[in-house]
């Protein structure tokens, strides 16, 4: 079984240096010890956090930087870059009209790093 995510949950980003944590705006109302999340909790910098340097070679500034380093990969700070919601959540719980965002969900970013849940940031509750 799946569990909730929650405010504090930890995220990692496979083209990121280090980890970040979920933020959880107040709209979604349901509270267990933290806010629930729910699929569409993805603005960059307001619930998904920078992962501290991107080295993804699709990041234009990463690009950029690599060009300037005559070819060597040149990490640049993250700023994550989300446009779609999380999938695939749990369509059996909502959570502000939206389904919830479970521990196995990911959530994809433009500059081709796949985001997914570490620790979902609460004691246990288990969804289907």
């Amino acid at each position: 079984m799946t569990q909730a995510v929650t405010m504090g949950a930890v995220l990692k980003c496979t083209f990121g240096s280090a980890p970040s944590s979920m933020d959880v705006t107040s709209k979604n109302r349901v509270m267990q010890i933290n806010p629930v999340a729910n699929i569409m909790d993805v603005i960059p910098l307001k619930n998904i956090l920078s992962f501290g340097m991107c080295s993804s070679a699709t990041n234009p500034v990463v690009a950029a930087a690599t060009t300037a380093a005559l070819g060597v990969l040149t990490p640049m700070p993250c700023v994550p870059a989300t446009a779609a919601p999380w999938v695939p959540g749990s369509p059996t719980i909502l959570v502000g009209n939206m389904p919830i965002l479970s521990d196995t969900s990911t959530l994809m970013c433009t500059w081709a790093g796949c985001i997914s849940v570490t620790t979902p940031g609460q004691i246990p509750v288990y969804v289907k």
